[in-house]
Parts: C-alpha cells; sequence; structure tokens
C-alpha cells in the first residue's frame, strides 16, 4: 500500500510539473504586453479554463501603419488544445512575414489543419488588418463569434465569411470590411465569454456593457461571466479609435 501511495504521489507531482512548464511555454507564446498604437487604447483579458487554453491571440504591426489582431478558439480544452493554438500561431508568425493577408493566412492554415491534424479538431478564427490612419479593417471571419463595432448605439456584427479552418481543405474565405470610427469600440472575443453569460441575448449584453462609460468597459464586460457557466476558455481583445483631436 505505500508502495502504491508512493508511485501515485510522484506521478501527480510530474504531471503538476508538466502542467507548470506548459503554462509557462504558453504564457510565452501569448504577447507579453500589447503594443502601442497611436490613437488607439486596447485592452486584453485572457482567462484559460484549466491549467493551459486552446485560445490564441495576437497583436502584430505590419509595414504601411497596419496592425494584424489575431484571435482563435480551437475545439476542445486543456493540452491537445494548447498544442494545436501554439501551431497556429508559429503558422500565423510565418506567414504574416511574407505579408500574407487575412485571405491568404485563412487558406493556409485551414490546408494545413486539414492536412496534419485528426479530422475532429478544427479552429474558429478571425483575422484582421487594421489600417491605423483611417480605422478601416479588412477582415476574415472563420466560422467565429460575429466581432462587434460600436460607437454611440450603433452595433454592427461582423458575421462569418467562411467556415472554421480544418474541416475542409478547399474552404474558400471572403474578405470583409468595416470601419472604427473615433470614440468607437472593436470587440473580438472567444465563446467562453457568451457561453458564460446568462440569459437568452448574451450578444445583446455585449451590446449593453459597451454602451455605458467607455472608460469601463472592459470591467464591465468581465463582470458579466458567470463563474458557475463557466466552462470553456475566455479572451476578450477590445480596441477602441481615441477621439479625434480638435
Amino acid at each position: 500500500m505505500n508502495a502504491m501511495l508512493t508511485s501515485e504521489f510522484i506521478r501527480k507531482t510530474q504531471l503538476e510539473a508538466e502542467q507548470i512548464a506548459a503554462q509557462q511555454i504558453q504564457k510565452t507564446l501569448h504577447p507579453e504586453k500589447l503594443e502601442e498604437l497611436k490613437g488607439y487604447e486596447m485592452e486584453l483579458f485572457y482567462q484559460p479554463y484549466r491549467a493551459v487554453g486552446g485560445d490564441y491571440f495576437d497583436v502584430i504591426d505590419l509595414p504601411g501603419n497596419r496592425t494584424l489582431l489575431a484571435v482563435a478558439d480551437v475545439s476542445g480544452k486543456g493540452m491537445p488544445a494548447a498544442l494545436l493554438a501554439a501551431n497556429i500561431q508559429a503558422l500565423v508568425r510565418s506567414l504574416v512575414n511574407a505579408e500574407a493577408g487575412p485571405q491568404a493566412l485563412a487558406r493556409q492554415i485551414n490546408k494545413h489543419l486539414c492536412r496534419y491534424t485528426p479530422s475532429n479538431r478544427f479552429a474558429t478564427a478571425v483575422f484582421m488588418v487594421l489600417k491605423r490612419d483611417s480605422g478601416e479593417v479588412i477582415f476574415v471571419n472563420a466560422g467565429h463569434n460575429a466581432p462587434i463595432v460600436y460607437c454611440e448605439g450603433l452595433a454592427t456584427s461582423l458575421r462569418a465569411t467562411g467556415i472554421p479552418m480544418g474541416l475542409q481543405s478547399g474552404a474558400e474565405y471572403e474578405a470583409g470590411t468595416a470601419f472604427i470610427p473615433f470614440g468607437g469600440f472593436l470587440l473580438i472575443f472567444t465563446d467562453g465569454l457568451t457561453d458564460s453569460i446568462p440569459g437568452n441575448d448574451p450578444e445583446g449584453r455585449l451590446r449593453d456593457a459597451m454602451a455605458d462609460n467607455p472608460a469601463k468597459t472592459m470591467s464591465n464586460l468581465k463582470s458579466l461571466i458567470d463563474p458557475r457557466l463557466n466552462e470553456d476558455d475566455i479572451t476578450i481583445l477590445l480596441v477602441r479609435r481615441t477621439e479625434a483631436p480638435r
């Protein structure tokens, strides 16, 4: 009995050490600090459901006064989802160096996932290129929760322009356009957020939270999360275009 207890203790200790190591590695894959964008304010909230999560997010500076905003949500939870999220992060970083746009990113990552991952694994994602001078956004939504552009009571949902990545190798992805006005917000999130909001209209509650004091928008969004309903990773990326200079 002592030998069995000792063996079980050692196994649990090794498992905990591996989880801590995985957690530390995943932290290095996510941006340690969001880059400051002139004319914009960005806030991020990330809460994995387990030690490691399957949500991926990135903010990458591009030539021509542009910024890539990327958020993805891998199916499943825990270590398998975290490994696939790390794979997507590496693909995005390598393809962006080749100046691939949102459509090319979605197409190439989709082909990679279809070829090299199990058939029961897929990922939803949003890839956006923000033109910082004009506030224009070029995006691809691969089956992800619709991001929201909000300003002065008007909310625009950026619906899917293609299917989740990893389901069909020949899938095509269309590009959509949006505009962030001065004083407006862009909200990108994963379904862990909406699944944790009680009620029949979580998206409506998101819009109501954005209608309140702009300085408290992120805290308003976080306050919607009911821990009793939370069973998934949660990522919230909030981008606010500051007021135009007088």
